[in-house]
């Protein structure tokens, strides 16, 4: 799970330190800087993902998870001489144990089950440069500077890195910002479990998952193909691929966190939830004629209600199907970043998504992050702080503003009432404004039928 992320120089944002809790979320004026966060972990994935080692930074393309454009499109105020750092933290599923390589009956010299990564990037040579590579474990740091004759180094009084005889050679820089190059391994004796926190790092962006705020609409008609997709796809358009393949292999999931809760067959559970967001009254997903891989989707919206095609209802249960079915279909302990998921979506249903966000992160130990602009959302979580469904430090809700061009942060400190200890200037707009023009001009009317 992501515990924090410290930003400097990356887009809007010239800094920012940011905390995150099992539900986050960001809300603000719109372009203040609140995708951007969501952004720097999608680079920082889909980097992970090329495979072009020779790439510092993969910016994207059209088909890609984001699309950036230039490291001076990302860099904050455009300006080349700048360079992007980031410092990313998060709890390993399992502690890892480093082990003496010089004596491995000894006790490990290192362990923990937190580890947090530090990478600088700046423009060099016409092209992204990555300045250093930092892991920090156990509070222990090792690094890697980009410049030329770096070494491995520790700030570890009980460790050393040990040069390899006849190794004299300087290493190259980091590889797509967060490995170590190949020789690391190679010119020194003892840096062999430098991969495992390279591992660690690859196996937190395969852990993250994405839905962006545009949603494809509906099909009369889904040809699937037995494939069984990694998620649901950026607009939603693999939501229906994914319950398929869930139901062909027999997967369940648990609605509540009690040990005795029955586990229910994967369209039933999504099933319930339309249910209870109130959107419809049956849900169910059939193949038209045996063979034909085709198959339609079809609600009833009251018990008695005939089943009407996914196509011929409103259009919010198409659109909140994606975030229902990836929050069940992702592998437990994953997190999911989503953009704005109430849109389309009734105020009831936007509170509703709250309640089946707190309830995911606590059966499935999925942790949600969320650019949203609802309030009703919002509302709800602190409601369920105050009744004691959630702790404070289980959800983190920050806004997010823009001043002369500069993203702020502003962390929506929670109490165990579910208050917000300091409201920003016009965090929904100027609300007591609007009741208050709108009993003045109530009583300017009614004064002038009067007289």
């Amino acid at each position: 799970m992501l515990t924090s992320l410290e930003i400097e120089n990356f887009k809007a944002w010239s800094e920012a330190d940011l905390a995150f809790g099992k539900v986050t979320g960001f809300f603000g004026t719109n372009s203040a800087g609140k995708s951007s966060l969501l952004q720097l972990l999608l680079l920082l994935k889909q980097t992970r993902n090329a495979t072009d080692r020779g790439l510092v930074l993969d910016f994207g393309g059209p088909e890609s998870l984001v699309n950036l454009g230039t490291f001076a499109d990302i860099v904050h105020g455009q300006d080349r001489r700048r360079r992007i750092r980031w410092r990313l933290a998060w709890t390993l599923p399992e502690p890892l144990n480093i082990e003496d390589p010089t004596n491995p009956k000894s006790k490990p010299l290192f362990k923990g089950d937190s580890l947090r990564t530090e990478c600088e990037v700046g423009w060099k040579e016409e092209r992204p440069w990555p300045h250093s590579l930092k892991y920090r474990f156990d509070d222990v740091m090792f690094w890697l500077r980009g410049s030329e004759g770096s070494e491995l180094e520790t700030d570890s009084r009980k460790f050393k890195f040990l040069r390899t005889k006849g190794r004299p050679w300087p290493l190259p820089p980091p590889v797509k910002t967060y490995r170590f190059p190949d020789q690391a391994r190679t010119y020194y004796q003892n840096s062999d479990f430098l991969g495992d926190f390279e591992l660690a790092y690859e196996n937190l962006m395969d852990s993250l998952y994405y839905l962006g705020p545009l949603r494809e609409p509906p099909k009369r008609e889904y040809h699937w193909s037995g494939s069984s997709p990694n998620d649901v796809g950026q607009r939603g358009e693999r939501a229906v691929d994914a319950i398929l393949a869930a139901t062909r292999d027999g997967e369940e999931r648990r609605l509540t966190p009690w040990a005795r809760t029955r586990w229910k067959p994967f369209q039933e559970v999504i099933a319930h939830w339309l249910r209870e967001l109130g959107l419809i009254s049956e849900f169910n997903l059939d193949e038209i004629a045996k063979g034909t891989n085709l198959y339609r989707a079809t609600v009833k919206t009251s018990r008695s209600g005939a089943p009407t095609a996914l196509t011929d209802v409103g259009f919010g249960v198409s659109q909140v199907l994606p975030a229902l079915v990836l929050l069940y279909y992702v592998p437990e302990g994953s997190t999911v970043l989503m953009e704005q998921p109430e849109i389309h979506l009734h105020p009831a249903v936007q509170s509703g998504l709250a309640d089946l966000m707190l309830n995911v992160a606590k059966v499935r130990k999925v942790q949600i992050v969320v650019e949203s602009h609802s309030e009703h959302l919002l509302r709800r979580l602190q409601r369920r702080v105050a009744e004691q469904e959630a702790s404070s430090e289980d959800v983190k809700l920050y806004f997010v503003s823009s001043q002369r061009g500069q993203a702020r942060a502003s962390d929506l400190r929670l109490n165990e009432y579910g208050e917000i200890e300091k409201w920003p200037d016009k965090f929904f707009g100027d609300e007591m404004g609007e009741i208050s023009a709108i009993a003045k001009a109530g009583l300017k009317r009614k004064m002038g039928r009067s007289g």
